[in-house]
């Protein structure tokens, strides 16, 4: 039986194959709290606008805890209490967020990141034993990759795959590269952009779980704790719903099945489901638009003329 095939009755034999099912999402947020300096919006306000649209919307979310981006200091540890008390998740970003890929950094290293941002965020409420991976990647030798498995199982670690990527970093870096220029600049066609990159990405990663398994999958998303996002979580909240989308928590989507396995060829910084792919020899189309880093998108912030067309 061919892999995708066996994938399919393999869900279906679970009873989880129906296509009638809502389709559900979870959100999740990383790198936070941040408490460096943006236009706009105050380290305390950006992170009070998060947790407002949320609450407003009922949705129960994650935040992956990056140490040194403000929970190292009780400013920032308060912040990410706030999510906790909230009835949202805390899980694991290691301390610098440094990137295991590298060859400079060690096996140690990393675990000796992971291990110190556990010491901070365990006592907190919401603490949850998982871990993400820095930029999704998880090691660029066979040994750095054994190596974190075999210390994630013995810490009793899950790790907290994504499966509906976004490049909404990149749009968060040029936003704030316009607003420190232009304090005042018209936040229309960023607010356009960061919807019109979401709803790719989700009907695109939709499609790529139907054509993988057979059925819609509780998508896991990956936002940021940033600008963009505290400026238009809302609309982005309003838009699943248009689409039809309904809510699920963190928790809730990761007892799918599909988030226990264990990619044979793992596709370093992407989604779980391009993994997964890549491991049954599928190549989606316009598999590019879900590799690049929202490229389409900057280039179309240039071209409209809000971006220069010399921006990186």
């Amino acid at each position: 039986m061919r892999p995708m095939t066996f994938l399919k009755t393999l869900c279906t034999g679970l009873g989880l194959s129906a296509l009638g099912f809502a389709q559900s999402v979870a959100f999740t947020f990383d790198d936070g709290p941040r408490l460096a300096a943006t236009p706009r919006l105050s380290p305390a306000e950006r992170n009070g606008a998060l947790l407002a649209a949320l609450a407003k919307h009922h949705v129960k979310a994650a935040l992956f805890v990056t140490l040194n981006n403000g929970a190292d200091q009780p400013e920032g540890l308060a912040f990410a209490r706030a999510w906790g008390e909230a009835g949202h998740a805390l899980g694991n970003h290691t301390v610098t967020h440094l990137d295991l890929n590298e060859k400079a950094v060690t096996l140690k290293q990393y675990e000796d990141e992971v291990l110190a941002c556990d010491r901070v965020i365990r006592p907190l409420p919401g603490f949850k034993p998982w871990f993400r991976f820095t930029f999704l990647r998880e090691g660029d030798t066979p040994e750095k990759r054994d190596g974190m498995k075999a210390f994630l199982k013995a810490h009793n670690l899950f790790n907290a795959y994504v499966s509906l990527d976004t490049s909404d970093w990149r749009l968060d870096a040029a936003l704030v590269s316009v607003l420190a220029k232009q304090p005042d600049a018209d936040l229309k066609p960023f607010r356009a952009a960061y919807l019109a990159h979401l709803r790719q990405r989700a009907e695109a990663y939709r499609d790529l779980s139907r054509r993988l398994f057979g059925r819609d999958i509780p998508q896991v998303l990956l936002l940021h704790h940033n600008l963009i996002n505290a400026l238009f979580l809302e609309d982005a909240i309003w838009q699943f719903k248009d689409l039809g989308w309904t809510f699920t928590t963190p928790e809730a989507a990761y007892q799918d099945f599909v988030y226990s396995l264990v990619p044979q060829r793992p596709s370093p910084g992407q989604s779980l489901l391009i993994s997964a792919a890549r491991s049954l020899g599928y190549r989606p189309e316009n598999w590019e638009r879900l590799f690049d880093d929202g490229d389409a998108d900057i280039l179309g912030l240039e071209r409209q003329g809000v971006l220069p067309a010399s921006y990186e």
